[in-house]
């Protein structure tokens, strides 16, 4: 397929809806499509993005939370993240979510991507990354909601995890995911 031949959809106006508070604001857009075809009111979600950390400690622990999140139903197992602070850096957001929700520091990170969750509504960027050799050098000091347990599961236990659908937010299985990949083929180099 010629990629040249694509055309993308543009906008041609945007009005604010809805200015909820600094984590939603709804807007309507006006948008032409690459056929003339104007839709006059497209709906457009923006939250703000976030980093999200799988850690693997120096013995090869996964570091992940059991908690409960308003939108899940039930308990739930999450990797470490949160919402990026303006003009902060991806992976900056990473460190200071490891270090402030989990007391861990890591100098050996993986970025696996940045993925955005609706690719028609915009909604938000998920920056997800795989942090190795991870210490522990602070007490966790969290503003989080929800109440949370921190885990040490090991590659067979989180791999049954995600498995079983434990992690039940799209981006926290995602990570799981692709960090475990990423971990295979580093095994299979090593080899």
């Amino acid at each position: 397929m010629d990629s040249k031949k694509l055309r993308v959809w543009e906008t041609l106006s945007r009005k604010t809806i809805l200015k909820h508070s600094k984590f939603l604001t709804v807007e309507s857009h006006v948008i032409k499509l690459p056929g003339g075809q104007i839709i006059p009111d497209w709906a457009w979600v923006i939250i703000p993005s976030a980093a999200i950390v799988l850690a693997v400690t120096e013995d090869k622990k996964f570091l992940c939370f059991r908690q409960t999140k308003y939108a899940v139903e039930g308990i739930t197992l999450a990797p470490v993240g949160g919402m990026l602070e303006p003009d902060e850096a991806p992976l900056d957001a990473a460190k200071r979510e490891l270090l402030e929700e989990m007391g861990y520091e890591s100098s050996d990170w993986v970025n696996l991507g940045s993925h955005i969750l609706d690719p028609n509504r915009g909604v938000a960027t998920m920056h997800l990354f795989l942090a190795l050799n991870a210490k522990r050098v602070a007490e966790p000091d969290s503003d989080d909601l929800e109440d949370q347990e921190l885990l040490m599961l090991s590659k067979s236990e989180i791999k049954n995890a995600l498995r079983a659908g434990e992690f039940k937010m799209l981006a926290w299985s995602a990570v799981v995911a692709l960090s475990l990949n990423y971990l295979a083929d580093e095994d299979k180099t090593v080899s």
